[in-house]
């Protein structure tokens, strides 16, 4: 499946298919009793956790892990009965994937390589598995094959018993900061990858910057999820205006998920009094908007499947004071879409469910079980870079029921202070073999093991 990646998609696939941190019809069954959906408001944390029954949990250190920020006691807000332990440390730790012997393997980009824990009766057991490449950042097996998503390609291996052989590029080309067009500027250079029930790789690939329409027409697309089936060699378009689909996983049905981090500083959409000074704001940037506007996606991707961006921006119609963000609409954006002839916005599919604006989500997993919340997803959300007040970082957990995601619930909260200072900021939240939950943090340079009760 080598392939120089030359030729952009299938035009036929297109069928008409946040704040993000610089380099994130009614609800199909009853939430469990103890949650409710996530609002991320000032005072955040505090506020959440008590409406959420959430319980102050003081976080665990395994011997040898207590150098900053376990320095000192850190506490977070977990549901009752569940323990949060310091379970490895890791500087810039990002993605997670477990290999079929049972070691977990952690990217990190800023280093260039890929760590292996052995998990052991104490502290796990910690091996350079691959080094020397290119920003590392998605993990992902079939079998006995391990895909490495770097900045400008996707590799394979075999892997065995805590070693690799065989490696293959399996797709390059892929845009980033080399890439001749783009002159050193991309933003979102982290590839994350899946691989379908089909055997089919799926690849996400972001936007150039916070508003860069020419991503929709360049070669391979950008702003986009890729796709290439088993025996192809030219990868296709499988959803595009995802601007920065960072989550990417495949739920229990086989359908692929992404989560999306969407645009900052977007211009009021309508014709209206928004802040009542008694003249329209429309096109007007205002804080208090942007704030909330647009949201962050979670969405099922079919093909073909058009999330909008940067012409169309899901919209969470928070004046209605539903914090659900599911099934919500578009909106045109008036700074790149002012008539609507770019893309007719009140034709795409409303967004399955989201986040509130600027939360930043970045790993995305399936797990059979979560505790007392069940089967569902679960998402690192890494916390604003650009909103007043920041909105915080956080696990977050979607239930499956009836074939999609209910809304979003929060399993754990606390990492940042009520000043908007944080200690920790999680990256991505995955299912280990035990059972037990096991999270990335990046910030605080950790991989916690949180265990259900």
């Amino acid at each position: 499946m080598k392939t120089a990646v030359a030729a952009t998609v299938a035009g036929a696939l297109v069928f008409g298919l946040a704040g993000c941190s610089p380099d994130d019809p009614d609800e199909p069954g009853a939430p469990p009793p103890a949650a409710t959906p996530s609002a991320g408001a000032s005072r955040a944390d505090q506020a959440r956790a008590a409406a959420l029954k959430l319980t102050p949990t003081t976080v665990r250190v395994l011997p040898g892990n207590d150098a900053t920020p376990f320095d000192r006691e850190r506490e977070l807000d977990a549901p009752s009965g569940w323990t949060v332990t310091v379970w490895a440390r890791l500087p810039n730790a990002r993605l997670l994937a477990w290999a079929p012997d049972g070691r977990l393997l952690v990217s990190r980009p800023k280093d260039g390589d890929v760590v292996a824990f052995t998990p052991g009766d104490a502290a796990p057991a910690q091996q350079t598995l691959l080094d020397g490449l290119s920003q590392p950042h998605g993990l992902a097996f079939d079998g006995d094959t391990l895909f490495v998503a770097e900045s400008d390609q996707v590799i394979s291996f075999t892997y065995k018993d805590g070693e690799l052989s065989g490696k293959r590029v399996v797709v390059d080309g892929l845009p980033d900061k080399k890439s001749p067009e783009l002159g050193g500027a991309y933003a979102h250079a982290l590839k994350s990858v899946a691989v379908g029930k089909d055997k089919s790789l799926y690849i996400s690939i972001g936007s150039t910057g916070n508003v860069s329409e020419e991503d929709r027409e360049a070669s391979p697309e950008r702003a986009s999820i890729l796709r290439v089936g088993p025996g192809e060699d030219t990868p296709e378009t499988y959803a595009r205006g995802v601007r920065n689909g960072t989550g990417l996983a495949i739920a229990p049905d086989g359908a692929v998920w992404t989560a999306v981090n969407h645009r900052d500083n977007v211009a009021y959409p309508h014709d209206d009094d928004y802040d009542g000074d008694g003249e329209s704001d429309q096109g007007k940037v205002m804080q208090d908007y942007v704030n909330d506007y647009p949201m962050e996606q979670l969405a099922r991707l079919t093909p073909g499947r058009e999330l909008g961006w940067p012409y169309c921006n899901p919209d969470p119609d928070l004046k209605a004071g539903d914090r659900k963000y599911t099934d919500r609409p578009f909106v045109r954006d008036v700074q790149m879409n002012p008539d609507g002839d770019k893309l007719d916005c009140g034709k795409l599919p409303p967004t399955e469910q989201g986040f509130g604006a600027h939360s930043a989500p970045l790993g995305l997993s399936f797990a059979t079980k979560a505790g007392e919340y069940g089967p569902g997803a679960l998402v690192g959300v890494h916390g604003s870079w650009n909103r007043e007040p920041p909105r915080p970082p956080e696990v977050s957990f979607f239930a499956w029921q009836n074939g999609t995601l209910g809304h979003q619930q929060t399993l754990l909260t606390g990492f940042q202070d009520e000043d908007g200072s944080r200690w920790g900021r999680p990256v991505a939240a995955v299912q280990g073999p035990d059972g037990a939950l096991y999270v990335s943090d990046d910030d605080a340079g950790a991989v916690y093991r949180v265990t259900t009760g």
